[in-house]
Protein backbone atom coordinates (compact mmCIF):
# COMPACT_ATOMS: atom_id res chain seq x y z
CA UNK A 1 0.00 0.00 0.00
CA UNK A 2 1.32 3.46 -0.94
CA UNK A 3 0.81 6.06 1.79
CA UNK A 4 0.73 9.36 -0.04
CA UNK A 5 0.57 13.05 0.81
CA UNK A 6 0.53 16.05 -1.47
CA UNK A 7 3.17 18.78 -1.59
CA UNK A 8 1.52 22.16 -0.91
CA UNK A 9 2.92 25.22 -2.71
CA UNK A 10 1.89 28.87 -2.57
CA UNK A 11 2.56 30.67 -5.85
CA UNK A 12 2.29 34.44 -6.28
CA UNK A 13 3.90 37.35 -8.06
CA UNK A 14 4.58 37.67 -11.77
CA UNK A 15 4.01 34.67 -14.06
CA UNK A 16 7.75 33.99 -14.16
CA UNK A 17 8.00 34.33 -10.36
CA UNK A 18 5.15 31.87 -9.84
CA UNK A 19 6.88 29.36 -12.07
CA UNK A 20 10.25 29.92 -10.46
CA UNK A 21 8.80 29.37 -6.96
CA UNK A 22 7.12 26.18 -8.15
CA UNK A 23 10.28 24.87 -9.78
CA UNK A 24 12.52 25.78 -6.87
CA UNK A 25 10.26 23.98 -4.36
CA UNK A 26 9.67 20.88 -6.49
CA UNK A 27 12.97 20.81 -8.40
CA UNK A 28 14.54 17.74 -6.81
CA UNK A 29 11.43 15.69 -7.35
CA UNK A 30 10.99 16.93 -10.92
CA UNK A 31 14.60 16.21 -11.86
CA UNK A 32 14.29 12.67 -10.50
CA UNK A 33 11.03 12.23 -12.40
CA UNK A 34 12.59 13.38 -15.67
CA UNK A 35 15.54 11.06 -15.08
CA UNK A 36 13.13 8.13 -14.71
CA UNK A 37 12.92 7.13 -18.38
CA UNK A 38 12.09 10.70 -19.46
CA UNK A 39 9.27 11.45 -17.02
CA UNK A 40 8.32 7.74 -17.15
CA UNK A 41 7.23 8.04 -20.76
CA UNK A 42 9.65 5.26 -21.69
CA UNK A 43 7.81 2.93 -19.31
CA UNK A 44 4.50 3.74 -20.99
CA UNK A 45 5.13 3.73 -24.71
CA UNK A 46 4.76 -0.02 -25.17
CA UNK A 47 1.20 0.37 -23.92
CA UNK A 48 0.63 2.41 -27.09
CA UNK A 49 2.14 0.12 -29.72
CA UNK A 50 -0.86 -1.72 -31.09
CA UNK A 51 -3.46 -1.01 -33.73
CA UNK A 52 -5.57 0.83 -31.15
CA UNK A 53 -3.04 3.65 -30.89
CA UNK A 54 -3.96 7.06 -32.34
CA UNK A 55 -2.24 10.45 -32.65
CA UNK A 56 0.81 9.68 -30.55
CA UNK A 57 4.28 11.17 -30.89
CA UNK A 58 5.97 8.14 -29.37
CA UNK A 59 4.45 5.50 -31.63
CA UNK A 60 4.56 4.82 -35.34
CA UNK A 61 0.85 4.32 -36.02
CA UNK A 62 1.52 2.77 -39.42
CA UNK A 63 3.59 -0.08 -38.02
CA UNK A 64 2.40 -0.12 -34.41
CA UNK A 65 5.99 -0.07 -33.15
CA UNK A 66 7.40 2.19 -30.47
CA UNK A 67 9.98 4.80 -31.38
CA UNK A 68 12.68 5.52 -28.79
CA UNK A 69 11.80 8.60 -26.74
CA UNK A 70 14.41 11.18 -25.85
CA UNK A 71 14.11 14.89 -25.30
CA UNK A 72 15.93 15.81 -28.49
CA UNK A 73 13.55 13.76 -30.62
CA UNK A 74 10.58 15.48 -28.97
CA UNK A 75 11.81 19.06 -29.28
CA UNK A 76 10.04 19.78 -32.61
CA UNK A 77 6.69 18.62 -31.20
CA UNK A 78 7.26 20.57 -27.98
CA UNK A 79 8.11 23.70 -29.95
CA UNK A 80 4.94 23.35 -32.04
CA UNK A 81 2.80 23.30 -28.88
CA UNK A 82 4.82 26.11 -27.28
CA UNK A 83 4.23 28.34 -30.29
CA UNK A 84 0.46 28.07 -29.86
CA UNK A 85 0.50 28.45 -26.07
CA UNK A 86 2.87 31.41 -26.30
CA UNK A 87 0.49 33.17 -28.67
CA UNK A 88 -2.82 32.60 -26.86
CA UNK A 89 -1.72 32.16 -23.21
CA UNK A 90 1.55 34.14 -22.95
CA UNK A 91 1.45 34.40 -19.14
CA UNK A 92 1.31 30.64 -18.72
CA UNK A 93 4.12 30.24 -21.26
CA UNK A 94 6.17 32.61 -19.13
CA UNK A 95 5.30 30.64 -16.00
CA UNK A 96 6.54 27.42 -17.60
CA UNK A 97 9.84 29.13 -18.44
CA UNK A 98 10.06 30.20 -14.80
CA UNK A 99 9.42 26.61 -13.73
CA UNK A 100 12.38 25.48 -15.83
CA UNK A 101 14.69 28.05 -14.28
CA UNK A 102 13.54 27.36 -10.73
CA UNK A 103 13.87 23.60 -11.10
CA UNK A 104 17.18 23.89 -13.01
CA UNK A 105 15.89 21.77 -15.88
CA UNK A 106 15.95 22.14 -19.65
CA UNK A 107 13.26 24.54 -20.88
CA UNK A 108 11.88 21.87 -23.21
CA UNK A 109 11.76 19.44 -20.27
CA UNK A 110 9.55 21.87 -18.35
CA UNK A 111 7.26 22.10 -21.36
CA UNK A 112 7.28 18.31 -21.71
CA UNK A 113 5.86 18.07 -18.20
CA UNK A 114 2.80 19.96 -19.49
CA UNK A 115 2.55 17.74 -22.59
CA UNK A 116 3.08 14.16 -21.43
CA UNK A 117 -0.41 13.03 -22.45
CA UNK A 118 -0.19 14.78 -25.80
CA UNK A 119 3.23 13.22 -26.48
CA UNK A 120 1.88 9.75 -25.75
CA UNK A 121 -1.26 10.29 -27.77
CA UNK A 122 -4.14 8.05 -26.84
CA UNK A 123 -4.90 4.38 -26.72
CA UNK A 124 -8.46 3.19 -27.21
CA UNK A 125 -7.90 0.51 -24.57
CA UNK A 126 -7.54 2.78 -21.55
CA UNK A 127 -8.54 0.99 -18.35
CA UNK A 128 -10.00 4.01 -16.60
CA UNK A 129 -9.56 7.74 -16.82
CA UNK A 130 -11.60 9.56 -14.20
CA UNK A 131 -15.20 9.55 -13.09
CA UNK A 132 -16.59 13.05 -12.56
CA UNK A 133 -19.90 14.34 -11.22
CA UNK A 134 -21.39 17.65 -10.14
CA UNK A 135 -24.61 18.89 -8.61
CA UNK A 136 -26.25 22.24 -7.89
CA UNK A 137 -29.57 20.82 -6.67
CA UNK A 138 -28.49 21.71 -3.13
CA UNK A 139 -25.21 23.35 -2.20
CA UNK A 140 -22.87 23.07 -5.20
CA UNK A 141 -20.32 20.28 -5.37
CA UNK A 142 -17.96 18.80 -7.97
CA UNK A 143 -16.14 15.54 -7.30
CA UNK A 144 -14.03 13.07 -9.21
CA UNK A 145 -11.45 10.37 -9.22
CA UNK A 146 -8.16 10.98 -11.01
CA UNK A 147 -7.14 7.90 -12.98
CA UNK A 148 -3.68 8.04 -14.57
CA UNK A 149 -0.92 5.70 -15.62
CA UNK A 150 2.72 6.18 -14.67
CA UNK A 151 2.31 5.71 -10.88
CA UNK A 152 1.89 9.46 -10.47
CA UNK A 153 0.66 9.42 -6.89
CA UNK A 154 4.22 10.28 -5.81
CA UNK A 155 4.04 13.46 -7.90
CA UNK A 156 0.93 15.12 -6.43
CA UNK A 157 0.96 18.77 -5.42
CA UNK A 158 -1.69 21.29 -4.47
CA UNK A 159 -0.95 24.79 -5.77
CA UNK A 160 -2.43 27.84 -4.05
CA UNK A 161 -2.14 30.28 -6.95
CA UNK A 162 -2.59 34.04 -6.86
CA UNK A 163 -3.29 34.51 -10.54
CA UNK A 164 -3.79 37.60 -12.68
CA UNK A 165 -7.48 37.87 -11.70
CA UNK A 166 -8.36 35.14 -9.19
CA UNK A 167 -6.86 33.04 -6.45
CA UNK A 168 -7.32 29.31 -6.92
CA UNK A 169 -6.53 25.90 -5.52
CA UNK A 170 -5.13 23.68 -8.26
CA UNK A 171 -4.32 19.98 -8.23
CA UNK A 172 -1.01 19.33 -9.99
CA UNK A 173 1.04 16.32 -11.00
CA UNK A 174 4.77 16.43 -11.78
CA UNK A 175 5.16 20.11 -12.52
CA UNK A 176 1.85 20.64 -14.30
CA UNK A 177 0.61 24.21 -13.94
CA UNK A 178 -2.93 22.89 -13.81
CA UNK A 179 -5.05 19.80 -13.70
CA UNK A 180 -8.31 20.61 -11.92
CA UNK A 181 -9.32 23.09 -9.24
CA UNK A 182 -11.55 25.81 -7.79
CA UNK A 183 -11.19 29.59 -7.71
CA UNK A 184 -12.33 32.39 -5.42
CA UNK A 185 -15.08 33.40 -7.86
CA UNK A 186 -16.83 30.13 -7.04
CA UNK A 187 -15.95 28.27 -10.25
CA UNK A 188 -14.75 24.67 -10.01
CA UNK A 189 -13.45 22.68 -12.98
CA UNK A 190 -12.90 18.92 -13.36
CA UNK A 191 -12.16 16.83 -16.42
CA UNK A 192 -12.32 13.48 -18.18
CA UNK A 193 -10.35 11.97 -21.00
CA UNK A 194 -12.43 11.34 -24.11
CA UNK A 195 -10.97 9.96 -27.32
CA UNK A 196 -11.54 11.38 -30.74
CA UNK A 197 -10.36 13.61 -33.54
CA UNK A 198 -6.79 14.50 -34.41
CA UNK A 199 -4.54 15.59 -31.58
CA UNK A 200 -2.55 18.54 -32.89
CA UNK A 201 -0.24 21.27 -31.56
CA UNK A 202 -2.30 23.49 -29.30
CA UNK A 203 -3.16 24.28 -25.70
CA UNK A 204 -3.01 21.21 -23.43
CA UNK A 205 -6.36 20.85 -21.62
CA UNK A 206 -4.63 21.10 -18.23
CA UNK A 207 -3.31 24.56 -19.12
CA UNK A 208 -6.77 25.48 -20.41
CA UNK A 209 -8.21 24.61 -16.99
CA UNK A 210 -5.57 26.66 -15.23
CA UNK A 211 -6.42 29.63 -17.48
CA UNK A 212 -10.11 29.23 -16.66
CA UNK A 213 -9.35 29.21 -12.94
CA UNK A 214 -7.08 32.26 -13.30
CA UNK A 215 -9.60 34.36 -15.21
CA UNK A 216 -13.22 33.14 -15.18
CA UNK A 217 -15.74 34.95 -12.96
CA UNK A 218 -18.67 32.73 -13.92
CA UNK A 219 -19.61 29.41 -15.48
CA UNK A 220 -20.61 31.27 -18.66
CA UNK A 221 -17.16 32.84 -18.91
CA UNK A 222 -15.52 29.47 -18.36
CA UNK A 223 -17.52 27.99 -21.23
CA UNK A 224 -16.61 30.85 -23.56
CA UNK A 225 -12.92 30.51 -22.69
CA UNK A 226 -13.02 26.81 -23.57
CA UNK A 227 -14.88 27.56 -26.80
CA UNK A 228 -12.18 29.97 -27.87
CA UNK A 229 -8.99 28.08 -27.06
CA UNK A 230 -7.27 25.91 -29.70
CA UNK A 231 -7.06 22.73 -27.62
CA UNK A 232 -4.40 20.16 -28.40
CA UNK A 233 -6.52 17.12 -27.57
CA UNK A 234 -10.04 15.90 -26.86
CA UNK A 235 -11.45 16.26 -23.35
CA UNK A 236 -14.61 16.71 -21.36
CA UNK A 237 -14.65 19.61 -18.86
CA UNK A 238 -17.07 19.65 -15.92
CA UNK A 239 -17.71 23.18 -14.65
CA UNK A 240 -19.64 23.92 -11.47
CA UNK A 241 -20.65 27.29 -10.02
CA UNK A 242 -23.00 28.28 -7.24
CA UNK A 243 -26.19 27.73 -9.24
CA UNK A 244 -25.19 26.15 -12.53
CA UNK A 245 -23.22 23.16 -13.71
CA UNK A 246 -22.30 22.33 -17.29
CA UNK A 247 -20.12 19.85 -19.14
CA UNK A 248 -18.16 21.00 -22.18
CA UNK A 249 -17.12 18.21 -24.54
CA UNK A 250 -14.26 19.15 -26.87
CA UNK A 251 -13.52 17.31 -30.11
CA UNK A 252 -11.07 19.07 -32.40
CA UNK A 253 -12.31 22.64 -32.85
CA UNK A 254 -15.90 21.70 -31.97
CA UNK A 255 -17.57 22.07 -28.58
CA UNK A 256 -20.81 20.68 -27.16
CA UNK A 257 -22.33 21.90 -23.90
CA UNK A 258 -24.43 19.63 -21.68
CA UNK A 259 -26.35 21.17 -18.80
CA UNK A 260 -28.44 19.98 -15.86
CA UNK A 261 -28.89 20.22 -12.13
CA UNK A 262 -26.78 17.07 -11.82
CA UNK A 263 -24.25 15.83 -14.35
CA UNK A 264 -22.05 12.72 -14.52
CA UNK A 265 -19.27 12.09 -17.02
CA UNK A 266 -16.75 9.29 -17.54
CA UNK A 267 -14.75 8.53 -20.70
CA UNK A 268 -17.20 8.31 -23.56
CA UNK A 269 -18.87 11.19 -25.35
CA UNK A 270 -22.44 11.94 -24.29
CA UNK A 271 -23.39 14.36 -27.06
CA UNK A 272 -25.05 12.23 -29.79
CA UNK A 273 -23.07 13.79 -32.63
CA UNK A 274 -19.76 13.35 -30.83
CA UNK A 275 -20.73 9.84 -29.71
CA UNK A 276 -20.85 8.79 -33.36
CA UNK A 277 -17.16 9.81 -33.63
CA UNK A 278 -15.99 8.29 -30.34
CA UNK A 279 -12.72 6.35 -30.71
CA UNK A 280 -12.89 4.45 -27.42
CA UNK A 281 -12.47 0.67 -27.57
CA UNK A 282 -15.67 -1.26 -26.86
CA UNK A 283 -14.26 -2.87 -23.71
CA UNK A 284 -13.06 0.46 -22.33
CA UNK A 285 -16.42 1.95 -23.24
CA UNK A 286 -18.19 -0.76 -21.26
CA UNK A 287 -16.06 0.18 -18.24
CA UNK A 288 -16.85 3.85 -18.80
CA UNK A 289 -20.59 3.18 -19.02
CA UNK A 290 -20.49 0.99 -15.93
CA UNK A 291 -18.86 3.74 -13.87
CA UNK A 292 -21.32 6.34 -15.13
CA UNK A 293 -24.30 4.12 -14.38
CA UNK A 294 -22.95 3.36 -10.90
CA UNK A 295 -22.98 7.06 -10.00
CA UNK A 296 -26.43 7.56 -11.51
CA UNK A 297 -27.81 4.61 -9.55
CA UNK A 298 -26.16 5.62 -6.27
CA UNK A 299 -27.07 9.28 -6.62
CA UNK A 300 -24.80 12.23 -5.95
CA UNK A 301 -24.40 12.80 -2.19
CA UNK A 302 -25.24 16.18 -0.71
CA UNK A 303 -22.37 18.64 -0.82
CA UNK A 304 -21.60 18.37 2.87
CA UNK A 305 -21.79 14.57 3.02
CA UNK A 306 -18.04 13.96 2.98
CA UNK A 307 -18.41 10.33 4.02
CA UNK A 308 -20.91 9.72 1.23
CA UNK A 309 -18.62 11.18 -1.43
CA UNK A 310 -15.65 9.23 -0.08
CA UNK A 311 -17.64 6.01 -0.01
CA UNK A 312 -18.67 6.46 -3.65
CA UNK A 313 -15.25 7.55 -4.94
CA UNK A 314 -13.29 4.88 -3.05
CA UNK A 315 -15.38 1.86 -4.09
CA UNK A 316 -15.24 -0.15 -7.29
CA UNK A 317 -15.95 0.36 -10.11
CA UNK A 318 -15.44 4.12 -9.59
CA UNK A 319 -12.16 3.36 -7.85
CA UNK A 320 -9.76 1.68 -10.31
CA UNK A 321 -7.22 -0.39 -8.31
CA UNK A 322 -3.54 -0.84 -9.02
CA UNK A 323 -2.87 -4.05 -10.94
CA UNK A 324 0.92 -3.61 -10.73
CA UNK A 325 1.31 -2.47 -14.34
CA UNK A 326 2.69 1.08 -14.59
CA UNK A 327 1.25 1.30 -18.10
CA UNK A 328 -2.37 0.97 -17.01
CA UNK A 329 -4.52 3.72 -15.57
CA UNK A 330 -5.49 3.49 -11.93
CA UNK A 331 -6.94 5.85 -9.36
CA UNK A 332 -4.15 8.05 -7.98
CA UNK A 333 -6.35 10.61 -6.20
CA UNK A 334 -9.93 11.58 -5.46
CA UNK A 335 -11.22 15.13 -5.03
CA UNK A 336 -14.34 16.85 -3.74
CA UNK A 337 -14.59 20.59 -4.46
CA UNK A 338 -17.00 23.10 -2.93
CA UNK A 339 -17.14 26.18 -5.18
CA UNK A 340 -19.31 28.07 -2.67
CA UNK A 341 -16.69 27.58 0.07
CA UNK A 342 -13.53 27.76 -2.04
CA UNK A 343 -12.59 24.34 -0.72
CA UNK A 344 -10.70 21.40 -2.22
CA UNK A 345 -10.78 18.12 -0.32
CA UNK A 346 -8.18 15.65 -1.55
CA UNK A 347 -7.51 11.98 -0.94
CA UNK A 348 -4.04 11.55 -2.48
CA UNK A 349 -3.07 8.13 -3.77
CA UNK A 350 -5.50 5.29 -3.09
CA UNK A 351 -8.58 7.02 -1.61
CA UNK A 352 -9.70 3.76 -0.03
CA UNK A 353 -6.48 3.60 2.02
CA UNK A 354 -5.15 7.12 2.55
CA UNK A 355 -6.43 9.92 4.75
CA UNK A 356 -7.97 12.99 3.20
CA UNK A 357 -6.75 16.57 3.48
CA UNK A 358 -8.64 19.84 3.10
CA UNK A 359 -7.39 23.03 1.47
CA UNK A 360 -9.33 26.30 1.55
CA UNK A 361 -8.96 29.63 -0.19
Amino acid sequence: MRVTSAQFLELSGSPYARGYTHGRAAGGRLRAFLDDSLARLGHLTDAYTDADTVSGTGTDTDTGTARPLDLDSLRPAIEAHRAVVGEVLPELAEEIDGLAAGADIDRDAAWLLQLRREVLGYSRVTGGDCTTYASVLGRPVLAQTVDLNGNLDDQIAVLAVSGPRHRSLVLSFAGLLGYLGVNDAGVAVGLNLVLGGDWEPGVPPYLAIRHVLDTADTVDQAVEILRGLPLASSRSFMICGAYRTVCVEALGSERRVLEGGELVHTNHFLDPDFAARDEINVFAKNSSKRRLETVLKAGIPEAGDVAGHHRLLAARPIFVPDNGDIRRERTVAAVVMRPDLGELRLWPGDPSANAGEVHSL
